[in-house]
């Protein structure tokens, strides 16, 4: 069997080029906080958010309030992109926060309209995937998409910065409370994402790391040896970044090694007829086959660069290894003790240990999530939780309904054309009672 593996030169598209951009809407309230009662409220505004605001945009729902907890459509997203250094999305072209049944702008309509600021290596990624082949997006035109769908979405005049602190369901309203202000809704849509994973207690003692020790979200310092703990995506970016900046890097894989591979999660689970797979088994058939799909990797465009690092010994890597403490040392050196007596040295550790689903807890009743083994209980159909049907999940928390593709973007717009075509029904529903009431006095 022959494999093809890219060249790293895929992962080099520039960053930070200007972008034509819609002209935003004119302001039209000077208020700081939004209305204290709307339609829906979606709780997120990553890629995820955006696609169920511009999908209930497409319904005619335009009573949304997007809440964020830094106030800027998909912000946080690329905030944590430009930390890593990253250039390019592991997501294909024909996966984007678009709408599905409607003739949006798609993610590939829109690079080929700006083509004339594409690289060569970006255009003939653009015609691989017209051609039906895998591609590779930069992030930078991905940006820009986004920024297109805010603004002929409407959405960034329904966003409002806030941490919701609770959400509380009742049998005809859902109210979130946020640090700063409050609003009831007939429905809401919980687009959490995911958190990174924190390392286990023994490691450390526990509590937030040593000097020396940081997780993959925050400032990393300068240091000419680099420890990575992680086996994904995230520790490929920032070890890429150290072999770039000529540091040494030592790679600890706690699995048995390296797995390259084009997307986060078989690709046939992005298919209707993957996600058939997975509807068609019961729960434990599922959990198994999430722990079997949703396993960390990297993309085969790595490959080459840390083979070549590898063998020249810029790059260590430590495969097969469990950690069993990390100790600073004298000097402000940082040391990762593996087992079998070996160890790791250098000046920062960085832990890029993977993330865990957002699935409510803590924002809603316990009773309401309905954890079993980590998940939430949902509807299957219509993505909202059993024993709370005016609150709807989007993201990675839809893991056992959708499959190991639900915490990808192309899982988001499924989701998406789901939940809002569900609340779009009910709000119209709702709105005749609402009319009467008002027509009453009630």
């Amino acid at each position: 069997m022959i494999t093809f593996v890219p060249g790293p030169h895929l992962l080099d598209s520039p960053r930070g080029r200007p972008w034509p951009r819609l002209p935003a809407p004119p302001v039209t309230t000077s208020a700081t906080t939004p209305r204290a009662t709307a339609d829906v409220v979606v709780v997120g505004a990553g890629p995820a958010g955006l696609a169920v605001a511009s999908a209930l945009w497409h319904h005619g729902v335009d009573d949304v309030v997007v809440v964020d907890r830094d106030g800027r459509p998909c912000g946080r997203f690329f905030d944590r992109i430009d930390r890593l250094g990253q250039r390019v999305l592991r997501s294909p072209y024909e996966h984007h926060p678009g709408v599905e049944g409607y003739r949006d702008c798609e993610l590939l309509d829109f690079a080929r309209l700006h083509w004339a600021r594409l690289t060569a290596v970006e255009r003939r990624e653009i015609r691989m995937a017209q051609a039906g082949h895998r591609s590779v997006v930069p992030v930078d035109v991905f940006e820009a998409y986004c920024a297109h769908l805010v603004a002929s979405h409407h959405v960034a005049e329904k966003t409002w910065r806030g941490s919701v602190r609770e959400v509380l369901p009742t049998a005809d309203a859902v109210t979130v409370r946020a640090d700063r202000f409050t609003v009831t809704a007939a429905h809401a849509v919980l687009c959490l994402g995911e958190e990174r994973q924190d390392a286990p207690p023994s490691w450390w003692g526990g509590g937030r790391p040593p000097a020396g020790v940081s997780y993959w979200d925050e400032p990393v310092p300068a240091g000419e040896r680099r420890i990575v703990v992680g086996a994904g995506l995230t520790a490929a970016h920032l070890i890429s970044g150290a072999l770039d900046a000529g540091r040494e890097v030592h790679w600890v894989i706690r699995g048995s090694g390296e797995r390259y591979q084009c997307a986060d999660v078989n690709s046939s689970f992005f298919r209707p007829e993957g996600r058939k797979r997975f509807d068609s088994v019961g729960w434990a058939d599922r959990l198994g086959l999430m722990a079997r799909f949703r396993r960390a990797s990297v993309m085969f465009e790595f490959r080459p660069r840390f083979e070549r690092a590898e063998a020249a010994g810029q790059l260590v890597v430590h495969r097969g290894q469990a950690v069993e403490r990390i100790t600073t040392g004298t000097g402000g050196t940082v040391a990762v003790r593996l087992g079998g007596g070996r160890a790791a040295t250098g000046d920062h550790v960085v832990l890029a240990l993977g993330t865990t689903p957002s699935i409510g807890t803590g924002l809603l009743p316990d009773e309401v999530v309905g954890a079993r083994d980590g998940w939430p209980a949902l509807d299957e159909r219509t993505m909202a939780f059993e024993r709370a049907p005016r609150v709807s999940v989007i993201g990675a928390a839809a893991g056992m309904v959708l499959g190991p593709a639900a915490r990808n973007i192309d899982g988001h717009r499924v989701a998406t054309a789901r939940v809002a075509a569900a609340v779009a029904a009910a709000v119209r529903a709702d709105r005749p009672a609402a009319v009467h009431r008002e027509a009453v006095g009630v």
